[in-house]
């Protein structure tokens, strides 16, 4: 009797200033999966990404996203290169917010993805908070106080 193949999901994202956004993510990609890896992305790629370093440290973010019952393994993302992920970790499904769906390197990575076998799949985006959002905020409190 041969055991069924498990079905492994990859994420990646900042997971700076964590919020609902991010849990809602996280579940719903491992209510389709039995194995989740996440990769949380370094203080370097997100200042290099973003401009501004992340409010919280790698090794924090690292071990907040662990702590999640949905989690089964987090690993650091110091590139943007998916498919090296995928050929580290032979993932089955990608999980990503809807609000990349038509971007050109999405479109090439679905082509790309699609010739071994990896779904991407696409999350509705939680409108109404983001990290961003959250840092504005806080910005934005800090210059009235």
């Amino acid at each position: 009797m041969t055991e069924v193949e498990k079905i492994v999901g990859y994420t990646t994202g900042v997971y700076d200033l964590f919020h609902v956004g991010h849990l809602n993510l996280l579940r719903r990609a491992k209510a389709q999966c039995d194995h989740l890896i996440v990769g949380v992305t370094s203080d370097t790629l997100a200042e290099y990404r973003k401009g501004r370093a992340p409010f919280v440290p790698e090794n924090e973010r690292c071990e907040i996203v662990r702590a999640l019952s949905c989690v089964d393994v987090v690993v650091m993302q110091d590139d943007m290169d998916k498919f090296g992920a995928w050929q580290k970790y032979k993932f089955h499904k990608m999980f990503v917010g809807d609000d990349w769906k038509g971007h050109p390197n999405w479109i090439s990575l679905e082509e790309k993805f699609r010739k071994v076998n990896v779904e991407i799949v696409y999350f509705p985006y939680t409108a109404h908070i983001s990290s961003t959002r959250l840092r504005e905020m806080l910005d934005n409190h800090k210059e009235t106080a």
